[in-house]
């Protein structure tokens, strides 16, 4: 019983790991521009060409118009529309009323390899709302005499044809403009036309289909000092005010602490930091508020405030401070009252203005993917390119029932930088084939870039209240990449639900990161990870918490209000929104983490163990020579030591990793989980018992835990940065650290120990005149080391 366990775990762990795939990738056919990276890629840089992906050849049909269309001998109107047909595919047109020059401007795609006819027919007719639509005329088209079309060259010019009837007569009246080729997913007509790969869908489905290319909403911080107030009042007469400022920016509110002391003039000297987004449609309202009993508050001025008009900060610049009037608010009774007219009171006094937020700032700190602040005049030379494509999915499990069967409707989605892109639909199918490319400039190699596949719900009317259902995702961290290899694996679909861990399916990528500065991206190694700014005014950790979160709510509603929308749970399962919630599955994984990095400590304990027990006399014998060479010459010590880190970084050059990291289930013990366990970590929050007492314990320990839960993995992601240093996962990190020992070593060797110690010893007690605020070169070059967070399901 037991081994027939053992096998089975062993099993599921072949599945769950990556495989290498052999598709028959395009050579570098030529085409239209960059597949969805049209304004991002200059045609300089774009010099790789649309060769990570299997060439599938489309039939395309463009319908542009019609003249002349003869009306209904009955109506004495026409309401026209367009059938395209090929063998069993049908694609229609929208029609339009009581119009005999009509312009459709649409077109028609489908698929060679499910082309079962030998002619392309183009049906005219007229839309009857009671009986059978009425035939007008016809196009035919014999395959074999259709062009082929080879970007970059020109679109094909349409043509008038005249439309012939049932028995193929040239009619007198009526022509219709047509143009049809053969063409790849290359061709500029591919993201916008009709595919028989989803003929099923009709009406406003037919939207959410389409393959589209989205821009993360530009972000700023609107970071507002409150000064200070004057000539405040209350409606007390009586009694000083005490009083605190409310600010609110759309959904975000926060306040200022109440002021120590009862005055009519308020100080507060405090910050208060909002994400905002443009362009700006929401405005600072202010509000400054007596606390005249402990359970009220009242309102004695208000202000509301155009974010157009403060100030972009694009560096470390003091910004100037300004008064703003405050409007009266709340004195009158009778609405009569001419009290009760806003009018000037006092004034506040603030300094507001814009600074350029990082686009880590919507992400999970783990999975970072662009680090550049807002503002684009600040932004640097790119470093690289990476390209991806999206080839297929194999063995998705069906995610829902349509007419009594199992079905999926498959879309993939990557999110790198500002950008986003999203596949097109494949209707029920379990291994969709999408076969796009995408391409991203790079403007830091440690960065991340997520891919999710979901199941569209919204193809049908009446489903908007439906939610797209995760089937997996894959994040791949650029620095483990070689530069300009293409890498083409399967990677496997995980998903955690509270029945445990299930295998969804698989997604085949095929990736290339092209380098185009190499000493560039060495200088980046030693540069802070974010601009100047972050760790000029830097955030505290509940601010940065507040701010993500506010961020990634923006994002999400940006984004949904896009046309096709990319929808609010795909937006927060990309962000990872729910990565700081506890759960003992994910502690667990981060504890055991620590622990197996200490096992190098505990294996060499033990090796020094039997070293002293002479368990073997030459090891013994050896340490021995070695122990009094150094204490007879001390100077040898530190180069010793770094020639040792040296020649073991080359050694594990042999067993480096041959491929990009992956959800490695059993490191995030997804697998060894306790149903009770997952049952917690998939309940809601509050939780949803009933008893509470039981409610607010169980919240407050949550809260707690999950604090320390990010704290172990912040000590674990530190501590797998170490083993980074050599374990060649970043190959041009461990290249510049190995090569760094060398030269280290040789000039610690040629180098007095007295002078190193003493130079060493007067560099870190440094008077504070002689020191930056900024990050050493050596704490930058670590904060960019890989850890093994990627890999964490």
């Amino acid at each position: 019983m037991k081994k027939s366990e053992g096998a089975d775990s062993k099993t599921n762990q072949d599945e769950y790991k990556l495989k290498d795939t052999k598709p028959e990738l395009g050579e570098r056919w030529p085409h239209g521009g960059q597949r969805g990276g049209s304004g991002w890629i200059s045609s300089e840089r774009a010099t790789s060409t649309y060769d990570l992906v299997e060439q599938m050849f489309y039939l395309y049909v463009r319908v542009v118009k019609a003249k002349d269309l003869p009306p209904n001998p009955v109506t004495a109107n026409v309401d026209p529309y367009v059938e395209v047909k090929v063998g069993n595919y049908k694609g229609k047109t929208r029609h339009f009323e009581k119009k005999i020059n009509p312009e459709w401007k649409q077109v028609f795609a489908f698929s060679k390899e499910k082309i079962q006819s030998s002619v392309v027919e183009v049906h005219v007719k007229d839309k009857e709302m009671v009986a059978r639509d009425d035939y007008i005329g016809k196009v035919t088209f014999d395959m074999h005499e259709v062009p082929t079309r080879v970007p970059p060259d020109s679109p094909l010019a349409p043509q008038w044809y005249r439309l012939e009837d049932r028995k193929g007569n040239t009619k007198v009246r009526g022509e219709i403009m047509l143009a049809v080729w053969m063409g790849t997913q290359a061709d500029e007509a591919f993201p916008e036309a009709w595919h028989s790969d989803s003929a099923s869908v009709h009406g406003e489905g037919v939207y959410t289909i389409r393959s589209k290319v989205y821009v993360n909403p530009k972000l700023w911080y609107l970071r507002v000092n409150v000064i200070e107030a004057q000539d405040v009042e209350s409606q007390d007469k009586s009694q000083p005010p005490q009083v605190f400022v409310k600010a609110r920016v759309g959904q975000q509110v926060l306040k200022t602490k109440l002021c120590p002391t009862k005055t009519t003039n308020p100080l507060w000297n405090e910050d208060l930091v909002f994400v905002v987004a443009e362009p700006f449609e929401e405005q600072l309202m202010l509000t400054v508020e007596n606390k005249s009993t402990p359970s009220k508050d009242e309102v004695v001025g208000r202000s509301s405030l155009s974010l157009h008009q403060f100030e972009k900060r694009l560096d470390h610049r003091p910004v100037h401070s300004r008064w703003f009037n405050l409007e009266r608010f709340g004195f009158g009774v009778l609405e009569g009252d001419k009290r009760n007219e806003l009018k000037f009171s006092s004034r506040i006094h603030l300094r507001v203005c814009l600074e350029g937020a990082y686009h880590v700032l919507d992400e999970s700190t783990m999975y970072i993917s662009d680090t550049r602040p807002t503002a684009r005049q600040l932004w640097k030379q790119p470093i690289g390119i990476l390209e991806v494509g999206i080839l297929s999915a194999q063995g998705l499990q069906p995610m829902k029932t349509n007419e009594g069967k199992g079905s999926t409707d498959a879309y993939c989605v990557a999110k790198y930088g500002q950008k986003w892109v999203r596949t097109r639909t494949i209707t029920e199918s379990l291994n969709p084939k999408w076969n796009e490319q995408y391409t991203w400039e790079v403007y830091d190699p440690c960065t991340v870039i997520s891919l999710g596949v979901f199941d569209n719900c919204h193809l049908g009317s009446g489903s908007g209240a439906k939610v797209d259902s995760r089937i997996g995702k894959v994040r791949i961290r650029l620095s483990t990449l070689e530069m300009d290899r293409i890498y083409t694996n399967s990677y496997p679909l995980l998903v955690l639900r509270p029945a445990g861990l299930k295998k969804t399916g698989e997604l085949q990528l095929a990736i290339r990161f092209t380098c185009l500065s190499l000493a560039h991206i060495i200088y980046l190694y030693g540069h802070p990870l974010l601009p100047k700014m972050h760790y000029l005014h830097p955030f505290t950790v509940n601010q940065l918490d507040s701010l993500r979160f506010q961020a990634m709510n923006i994002v999400a509603v940006r984004l949904g209000r896009a046309e096709p929308p990319l929808r609010k749970e795909v937006v927060e399962y990309m962000l990872d929104v729910d990565s700081h919630i506890w759960s003992m599955r994910r502690s667990k994984a981060n504890f055991f983490r620590i622990v197996s990095l200490f096992s190098g400590v505990i294996s060499m304990s033990k090796w020094l163990g039997e070293v002293q027990q002479w368990k073997n006399p030459v090891t013994t014998i050896l340490v021995h020579v070695l122990f009094f060479i150094l204490i007879c010459y001390p100077e040898l010590i530190l180069p010793t030591i770094f020639l040792y880190m040296f020649l073991i970084g080359i050694w594990n050059f042999r067993s480096r990793p041959r491929h990009p990291p992956h959800m490695d289930t059993k490191l995030s013990w997804a697998e060894a989980a306790h149903p009770d366990e997952l049952d917690e970590e998939f309940d809601t929050f509050p939780t949803s018992k009933s008893q509470d007492v039981i409610r607010m314990r169980y919240d407050r320990l949550r809260s707690v835990a999950g604090r320390i839960q990010t704290v172990v993995g912040d000590i674990a992601t530190q501590c797998e940065r170490f083993h980074a240093l050599l374990s060649w996962r970043d190959p041009r990190a461990t290249s510049l650290f190995v090569i760094f020992c060398l030269i280290a070593a040789v000039a610690l060797y040629i180098t007095p120990f007295k002078m190193v110690a003493s130079v060493a010893g007067i560099f870190w007690l440094r008077h504070p005149k002689f020191r930056s605020k900024l990050p050493t070169v050596p704490s930058n070059f670590f904060r960019r080391l890989p850890s093994r967070a990627d890999s964490m399901l």
